[in-house]
């Protein structure tokens, strides 16, 4: 390890001054000697260091949404040379190659952060052998050997020797029980990271290598770090556990704001996005926005999760638009313009309804007269009950057969047609 972190010394002197400079914030506030002021001081390196990789970090994010964008060209290659794996393996680094995308684009804040984390234990290397490393003087020197995190020095090891430890001024058990503890939260908070990206951030749809490679850093990096963490300095351990709950946090974050399409997260995110637009009808947003906007883009290269949204939307009257707003659809605005049209027509016909008199009954025509209040079921009464024609009383003759009396020559009502004579 101290080999390694020689390869870095051109970084120490910058690593050193910054630590210096924070260290003098926090010694006027906690005192110089303290260990808070100086864990702080490398806690606040790591979020400077943070700060400056984000747009590392968006780089990254990019480049994974752009192996997303391949998934349906890696599903093809998996088909079509499922029993060729070499060939398999040729196609799928081609298509990388065309495209532009890297697999391995989800390493590189690690890559970018390792001179600086390998500066930072070649400086605490050198406290702890008495070593005068970068801008920090005897003076500066002797207050970081006598700070203690909860008893354990910051150049203290889990494998530190009894004499070295003591001459730290601390014991052997505290120093053990403090970088055990650093150890384990440090891997557990590397293996939740891995985790909450492999079960919730990532299309199972398809088996890329890109999977394989997260599924094998969600094992390898716990287990690594527990294995090195041994060898690690208390204040290495402070830095590598305050980067790994940064990008924890960090992570988060990006899980529940941009999710990857086709994950449970996104699923999560569409469906809180589905209640708010049809609650208020409109994007909270701009990064809402973006993601409608992809959306919509996609046509029927949609997933399950994303047709789910969409039609959604068309149920509650709403259709989403090419620059990621939200609109009221036609059909609706059809709907309500004929909705209120029917409401008029409606509202015209009951009034004519009122307006029209009401209908007399033959003997109040007949007699001039008019009853008012009468009821049409009175006024049917009014008609004489044996108005039925005769011709309907008359039996009709046997050996005529079904046939009517129309068909017979004879009339509804009034007098009959003689029958013409037969001719011999």
């Amino acid at each position: 390890m101290d080999t390694i972190a020689s390869l870095f010394s051109f970084i120490t002197w910058p690593v050193s001054w910054v630590i210096v400079q924070f260290h003098k914030v926090y010694g006027a506030i906690f005192g110089p000697d303290t260990g808070w002021a100086w864990g702080l001081s490398i806690v606040s390196l790591v979020i400077l260091i943070r700060i400056c990789l984000i747009p590392l970090f968006v780089k990254q994010i990019k480049a994974t949404r752009a192996m997303q964008t391949l998934q349906p060209e890696m599903k093809k290659i998996q088909e079509r040379y499922k029993n060729d794996r070499q060939r398999q393996s040729e196609e799928m680094m081609k298509l990388y190659k065309e495209s532009g995308t890297n697999p391995l684009s989800s390493c590189l804040p690690i890559l970018a952060q390792s001179p600086f984390f390998f500066a930072l234990y070649h400086v605490l290397a050198g406290i702890a052998s008495g070593k005068k490393i970068g801008v920090i003087d005897a003076d500066l020197l002797e207050s970081a050997r006598n700070a203690h995190i909860f008893g354990a020095p910051l150049a203290a090891k889990f494998f530190s020797s009894d004499s070295q430890v003591s001459a730290l001024h601390a014991s052997l058990t505290d120093v053990r029980i403090v970088t055990a503890i650093m150890i384990v939260l440090m891997s557990a908070s590397q293996f939740y990271t891995q985790r909450q990206l492999m079960t919730k951030n990532v299309d199972t749809t398809v088996k890329t290598p890109f999977m394989q490679q997260q599924k094998m850093l969600m094992y390898v990096f716990p287990i690594m770090f527990a294995v090195l963490g041994v060898n690690f300095p208390v204040g290495v351990l402070i830095y590598w556990l305050t980067t790994n709950v940064w990008t924890m946090g960090q992570q988060m974050y990006v899980i529940h704001n941009n999710p990857t399409p086709g994950s449970k997260a996104q699923a999560a995110y569409l469906e809180r996005l589905t209640k708010h637009v049809t609650q208020h009808g409109k994007i909270r947003r701009r990064s809402e926005k973006a993601i409608v906007k992809a959306i919509v883009a996609k046509g029927r290269d949609r997933n399950e999760f994303e047709r789910k949204f969409v039609n959604a939307l068309n149920k509650a009257g709403l259709a989403a638009q090419a620059d990621g707003t939200v609109t009221k659809s036609v059909a609706q605005a059809a709907a309500q313009t004929e909705d209120g049209a029917a409401a008029g027509t409606d509202t015209a016909t009951a009034a004519a309804r009122r307006q029209q008199p009401k209908r007399q009954s033959k003997s109040q025509r007949q007699s001039g007269g008019t009853k008012t209040g009468d009821s049409p079921s009175l006024e049917k009464s009014d008609a004489p009950q044996d108005a039925k024609p005769a011709a309907a009383k008359q039996p009709q003759k046997s050996g005529s057969g079904t046939r009517s009396k129309a068909q017979s020559g004879q009339r509804k009502g009034g007098p009959q047609r003689p029958k013409s004579p037969s001719k011999k």
